[in-house]
């Protein structure tokens, strides 16, 4: 890869530092894009020893690159996404890494169809952290930064994303904890 093309990719992956997401941090402040696959990724490099039969380097390369298509189109809460939405940033996302070096465009490629395809063990865990730092995420918010549907969303969501793992399952259960405690103390549980 040449210079010029490292740096024309890392100059539209900058977008996701500014690219806002529907959730705040503890302070109310909107995060960005960037933040949430910062975090995750964070979350699959401690998870290492947990899943000492999964490939977690590839795990923490699928938490980097899951949300690269928001460079074109914004964060669009999953519960208000549509399929056009997700056809128009999938398909801006594959013709931008169609057009990179083709080492790295193989490498890429080959990463978001086995995310997509979800029956590895390492897509998995990346679709479950991934759902599980959205709702980890709420809990650290104030509460008046949550839509409505929110109070129940933070109850359900992921159970079924998590099931293949108990530690995943275990997680999501303890993040469930923190949703009815933060309810229960503002008086909306």
């Amino acid at each position: 890869m040449e210079p010029r093309e490292y740096l024309d990719i890392l100059h539209i992956a900058e977008r996701l530092k500014d690219t806002p997401r529907h959730c705040t941090t503890s302070h109310g402040r909107t995060e960005s894009v960037a933040e949430h696959s910062w975090r995750i990724s964070l979350m699959a490099l401690l998870l290492r020893n947990e899943f000492p039969e999964a490939d977690m380097n590839k795990v923490v390369d699928m938490c980097i690159i899951h949300d690269l298509g928001e460079c074109f189109t914004g964060d669009i809460p999953t519960f208000l996404k549509t399929d056009a939405e997700r056809e128009t940033e999938d398909s801006l996302l594959h013709s931008w890494i169609s057009s990179m070096p083709a080492e790295v465009s193989k490498d890429l490629s080959a990463l978001y169809s086995e995310m997509e395809a979800q029956k590895t063990a390492e897509a998995k865990i990346y679709k479950a952290l991934d759902k599980l730092e959205a709702l980890i995420q709420h809990n650290e918010s104030p509460l008046e930064t949550w839509s409505d549907n929110e109070y129940e969303l933070n109850k359900t969501y992921a159970f079924d994303t998590v099931s293949f793992s108990e530690w995943l399952t275990e997680l999501r259960q303890a993040i469930l904890e923190d949703t009815v405690e933060k309810l229960g103390a503002a008086g909306k549980g």
